[in-house]
């Protein structure tokens, strides 16, 4: 049996449905930036093999990756909110298949039926947080001052 990425597993088969109905395979070679930050949030994917690097841009230096994303997982949750623009960047570490999502429609669907929304929306809100919370915690270790702890 194929194990679900958590998203299509948190929703009812026929809001499932649904929502794959939406999808489209996409490859993605080694390499390959799928988006840069402040770029047009128009799109969202759930990985299905290979790796995503999220990044920030740093004025003057190369862009540290704050979290690499794999199979099973979300990948883009700045569609959800206006402006819906990038708040990282992302860059395939080897080849990626994914199944890409166009983010209007998804939208749209949340807005026809609230049910599939709520579930869709909370499912997100917990991805937002997770990746808040390793972009912190991956910025402290790059540019927090050693011994710069709390008192």
């Amino acid at each position: 049996m194929t194990t679900l990425p958590p998203l299509l597993d948190a929703l009812p088969e026929a809001h499932r449905d649904r929502l794959l109905a939406l999808a489209h395979d996409r490859d993605f070679p080694d390499g390959s930036r799928l988006f840069d930050e402040g770029g047009p949030a128009d799109r969202f994917w759930l990985v299905r093999s290979g790796e995503v690097a999220l990044d920030v841009y740093v004025p003057g230096r190369p862009a540290p990756v704050v979290e690499t994303l794999g199979a099973g997982q979300q990948l883009g949750w700045s569609w959800i909110f206006p402006p819906y623009r990038w708040h990282l960047g992302a860059r395939a570490v080897g080849p990626v298949r994914a199944w890409e999502l166009p983010a209007a429609e998804v939208r749209q669907l949340c807005a026809d039926d609230p049910e599939f929304g709520y579930t869709l929306m909370r499912h997100c809100v917990e991805v937002i947080a997770d990746r808040l919370q390793a972009t912190r915690i991956r910025l402290l270790d790059l540019y927090a001052p050693v011994g710069g702890g709390p008192p």
